[in-house]
C-alpha cells in the first residue's frame, strides 16, 4: 500500500490536512515526473489513502487530500519522523555512521 519511492514524501506534503492541487504536489516534490505522480495519486486513490476533488470550472481544478483512513496514518507518520530526527541527531547527520551502528 505505501511501497514505492513516492507516496510516503505524498503523505508528507498532505499530511495534516492539507488540501494541494496536482501542480502543487508537482512543485513540492523535486524529481517526481508528472506520470509518476499521477500513478501514485491513483493508487493511493483506490487503496483509500488519499481523496480526489474535481471542481467543475474552467480552467479544471483537481485537490487531493487524506482521507480519513489516510489521516489515519499520521500518527505513524509524526512518530517516523521523530525517529528520523532523533537518528540523524544521533548520527550527526552522516548516513555511513548510521550503517555502522
Amino acid at each position: 500500500m505505501l511501497e514505492g519511492r513516492w507516496k510516503l514524501v505524498i503523505l508528507f506534503h498532505l499530511f495534516g490536512g492539507q488540501v494541494l492541487r496536482f501542480s502543487d504536489l508537482e512543485r513540492a516534490i523535486p524529481g517526481i515526473s508528472q506520470k509518476m505522480l499521477i500513478q501514485q495519486l491513483r493508487q493511493m486513490e483506490k487503496d483509500g489513502i488519499v481523496s480526489r476533488i474535481v471542481h467543475h470550472q474552467v480552467p479544471p481544478k483537481v485537490e487531493y487530500c487524506l482521507t480519513q483512513w489516510g489521516q489515519a496514518l499520521c500518527p505513524a507518520l509524526d512518530a517516523l519522523l521523530t525517529w528520523a530526527a532523533q537518528r540523524e541527531a544521533m548520527d550527526g547527520g552522516n548516513p555511513a555512521a548510521a550503517v555502522r551502528n
